[in-house]
């Protein structure tokens, strides 16, 4: 899960990312096309003003000029005194002055600049009247339009204002030449220009007034965008989580049908996935990774999937060939989490749990940090668990012992800081005292039977005895009686009769001795002896009469013996053998 909901969180990380990038991006189209509208508000009221003023500028043209009365305001054009009639007196006595086309339009200009900000401006490259004179843009502007014939546009400041500024050259016509003819021109020729400086001040501020509602629009359209990818993120994880719940249900039920299958290791997962935890928040590792060796544990032995009962099943100890078998459960277990995505990422840690860390541990003999450190954590509680669960021929250590063991083991066998966490993290931990490898139910009582069963007779054979034996002394059993029945002139009988009827006269025998007391524990050893545990002491003389009933007429004899397990010292199966 920890890979996928990282997956998840990769993913959604670019989706927020790439959104914050795209709304950002839109903030800034949408702030420089709000600057870039004011400049082509602003290049359109520059170019309709001039068009207004080569319009006015026309219509005074076409009348040869205009006169107005003489005033302080309008007095007569000095630059038009070459021009006869400039100055003329009407029937009424009133006098007038004629004022041409350009200085019409630079005296309106002058009320345009007052009225609404705008500088219009008349220039020329050969004056007439010097305030007509260009400044260096108007002269730049200009040469260029005798080159081009085209306008000009720029924005620039003037006077510590930015303005939009255009000029529109003047063509001569005709009707020019009454005014400047003596200036050299000719039809067509370009004689100057109309410029005029829009002030940006009022376009740029109502470009910023747009910018911020737009950018107000995009911020909630990207806030309503990242709740839509949380809210996605939030579904995409309830939706993880369900299934990968599901499957790790199916995967744990599997597990558990692997401990019902291995009856004698139940719970061993659990425990194991317990003490893990613990020890992996003693040493301080965050909840993911804490996640993650929990699952880890709970799958470690899955792989066990692929061994073999009679392997698997075993009570007894194991041949090297059957250990080497039930080695390869880890790698089966790591193959298994590698097809499946969810586990890919716990996969390795299952995969070395049985590494040591002075290297003498499989499958790899990986040693020391070779060893991812979860795993480490795992092979500290698994060994763990071992010692402190009865175990076939071993009785279960107390946590002290266990804890002094790994102790001893550390920098050996275990990695020693992590069985430094362990002993602060299990000092305390509460063992259950019912753990046993002894069966219970009679399914598992069945499953017991096909190791410990003789073959021949149907009661326990010498394997039995050395398990019984072995946890009489841990409160598993109360055993202090021992009847010993031994069979003489056997072989004979074999010899004679041959090998079939040997283990039918066998079979009748032990099913008497079987049903002596239906609470003793039987068992056939060395061929033709048995022996008799009991937990209280009872007279064997009281079925003699029925043993010896076996024997008539098979040439075969009996004699019986009796021990007191706890005066004769009794507490494992060589003890026993020595009294033979």
């Amino acid at each position: 899960m920890g890979y996928k909901v990282r997956f998840i969180n990769r993913v959604v990380l670019i989706v927020m990312l790439i959104w914050s990038l795209l709304m950002l991006v839109a903030t800034i189209i949408s702030i420089s096309d709000n600057y870039r509208y004011a400049d082509r508000l602003a290049k359109h009221e520059a170019i309709v003003s001039v068009k207004k003023d080569l319009a006015y500028r026309s219509w005074v043209a076409s009348h040869g000029g205009v006169y107005v009365p003489i005033t302080e305001k309008t007095p007569p054009n000095p630059y038009l005194a070459h021009i006869p009639n400039r100055d003329v007196t009407t029937s009424a006595n009133q006098k007038l002055t004629l004022m041409n086309p350009a200085y019409t339009l630079s005296q309106m200009m002058k009320d345009y600049t007052k009225l609404y900000g705008t500088k219009g401006h008349i220039t020329s490259r050969i004056l007439m009247n010097p305030k007509n004179k260009p400044d260096s843009w108007e002269e730049k502007a200009l040469e260029d339009s005798e080159i081009t014939g085209k306008s000009s546009f720029t924005k620039a400041f003037i006077d510590g204002e930015e303005y939009f500024r255009y000029l529109r050259p003047l063509v001569t016509q005709q009707s020019c030449l009454k005014c400047h003819a003596f200036q050299g021109y000719k039809v067509g020729d370009i004689r100057g220009g109309v410029s005029v400086s829009i002030p940006m001040k009022e376009f740029y501020a109502e470009a910023f007034a747009h910018s911020i509602r737009n950018s107000i629009i995009i911020f909630l359209i990207y806030m309503l965008g990242l709740g839509v990818i949380v809210y996605g993120k939030r579904k995409a994880k309830e939706i993880l989580e369900t299934k990968i719940k599901d499957y790790e249900q199916h995967i744990f039920s599997l597990v558990n049908i692997i401990e019902k299958r291995d009856s004698y290791t139940a719970g061993h997962t659990q425990r194991v996935a317990k003490y893990s935890v613990l020890i992996a928040k003693e040493m301080g590792f965050n909840k993911e990774k804490v996640d993650d060796l929990y699952r880890a544990c709970m799958l470690h032995d899955i792989g066990k999937i692929s061994t073999p009962d009679s392997i698997l099943l075993k009570p007894g100890k194991l041949t090297a060939l059957e250990y080497d078998i039930i080695k390869e459960h880890v790698v089966v277990s790591y193959e298994l989490l590698c097809n499946v995505d969810i586990y890919k990422d716990i996969a390795e840690i299952v995969r070395h749990h049985h590494e040591h860390y002075d290297g003498s541990g499989y499958p790899q003999g990986l040693k020391g940090d070779e060893i991812p450190i979860l795993s480490q954590i795992m092979t500290v509680a698994d060994a763990f668990d071992a010692m402190t669960t009865n175990r076939i021929y071993k009785t279960r250590k107390s946590v002290e012992t266990a804890l002094t063991e790994l102790n001893e083991l550390g920098s050996k066998q275990f990695h020693a800081e992590v069985v430094k966490a362990a002993v602060v993290a299990l000092e305390y931990i509460d063992i259950e005292m019912n753990i046993t490898q002894r069966p219970k139910s009679k399914i598992e009582k069945e499953r017991f039977s096909y190791f410990y069963k003789d073959q021949v007779t149907g009661v326990y054979n010498k394997d039995y005895l050395e398990f019984v034996l072995a946890y009489n002394n841990a409160e598993e059993f109360n055993i202090n009686c021992v009847h010993t029945v031994y069979l003489h002139n056997f072989n004979q009988y074999n010899k004679k009769n041959g090998w079939s009827e040997g283990d039918e006269l066998l079979k009748s025998f032990a099913k008497v001795l079987d049903n002596i007391n239906k609470s003793d524990f039987v068992f056939r050893v060395y061929g033709d002896d048995f022996i008799i545990l009991n937990e209280e002491y009872f007279e064997i003389e009281d079925s003699i009469e029925s043993l010896e009933k076996v024997l008539i007429g098979t040439g075969v004899t009996m004699t019986y013996e009796y021990f007191n397990m706890k005066e004769e010292s009794i507490y494992d199966i060589s003890d026993l053998e020595k009294r033979l």
